[in-house]
């Protein structure tokens, strides 16, 4: 059983998980409402257990979350989670709604992202990982004002959205997960063991492409670049470029966003990549990776430049 700090911070995250799992409750019931499907039982089931997780894992016994997780596993490598039938608006709907309201659906998102900042350099007693929450309330609350729509709209557009993407939407959290499992387990180590044998001898411009090269592609194995970032920067980072004097937040910030360069260029991050094209119906579920890699590769060559000049 996780042992909680309580403090300002921890409430507010937990309040948000618990909407978090009330959202999955929500998908599920969802499910087993769509008689015509064959699948909604173990559908509905993937919702439920998930929204548990979310719930009340810190209050279970740890071997209680591990076998939800590895029921979740399951259900999902064997197919039984599908999309059930969706109310879609049509087409003649969307072009009136488009018609009438103009630009003004950029409004939310756009305010989410500010307030996102300011929370998290503002209010830093709530914390930043709140920020993302805290705001999307807000433009919750814009949208409301902007568009006045039923109450119960967010809810049902909100379970419509996580229906189609599926168990893909969960896959950013289990790949930070294994992030973190690979650093416990002391693969940082095994790379820079590796590296060491590869780079030259006080080559700090080859030091700073290996890092930069290897944020990349450990985030296109992991899909995520938060996972790669704490197991190529203890391995690679620390070792051969703060070690050897590189500034540490330089070092830090263009490490990370190196790694998104990785993110452009692989399907794992598939709430990046191939949720928007199965969203926006592609001919190929990898059209958008395809259009996105000659960019991606030209970002990368600029941050290791970057990187080497302005960290030593």
């Amino acid at each position: 059983m996780y042992e909680i700090t309580w403090s300002l911070s921890t409430i507010v995250a937990e309040i948000f998980y618990c909407i978090i799992g009330i959202i999955f409750i929500l998908t599920g019931v969802k499910a087993l409402r769509d008689t015509e499907c064959k699948e909604r039982l173990f559908t509905a089931a993937f919702w439920f257990v998930l929204a548990a997780t979310f719930i009340i894992g810190p209050y279970v016994p740890t071997w209680v979350t591990g076998a939800c997780v590895v029921g979740l596993a399951v259900l999902s490598a064997s197919k039984k989670v599908v999309m059930t039938k969706n109310d879609v608006p049509s087409a003649e709907e969307t072009r009136a709604n488009a018609d009438k309201y103009g630009y003004k659906p950029f409004i939310p998102p756009i305010t989410l992202a500010l307030a996102a900042v300011i929370v998290a350099t503002v209010f830093t007693s709530l914390g930043s990982n709140n920020a993302i929450g805290v705001s999307a309330v807000i433009a919750l609350i814009v949208a409301f004002v902007l568009f006045q729509p039923k109450i119960d709209t967010p809810v049902k557009d909100g379970t419509r959205l996580l229906d189609s993407v599926g168990v893909t939407g969960i896959l950013p959290q289990v790949l930070a997960a294994l992030g973190s499992l690979f650093t416990a387990a002391g693969v940082g180590d095994v790379i820079a063991s590796g590296v060491s044998a590869v780079i030259p001898a006080d080559n700090l411009f080859v030091a700073t492409a290996v890092y930069c090269i290897a944020m990349a592609v450990f985030t296109m194995i992991m899909g995520n670049g938060f996972a790669a970032f704490s197991v190529i920067t203890v391995g690679i980072g620390i070792p051969f470029l703060i070690a050897q004097g590189a500034n540490p937040v330089v070092v830090g910030a263009l490490g990370l966003t190196a790694g998104y360069c990785g993110t452009l260029m692989t399907p794992m991050a598939a709430n990046f990549n191939i949720m928007p094209a199965a969203l926006l119906e592609t001919k190929s579920k990898y059209a958008i990776i395809f259009a996105q890699v000659p960019v991606a590769l030209i970002m990368l060559v600029i941050h290791i430049f970057l990187m080497y000049f302005l960290a030593f």
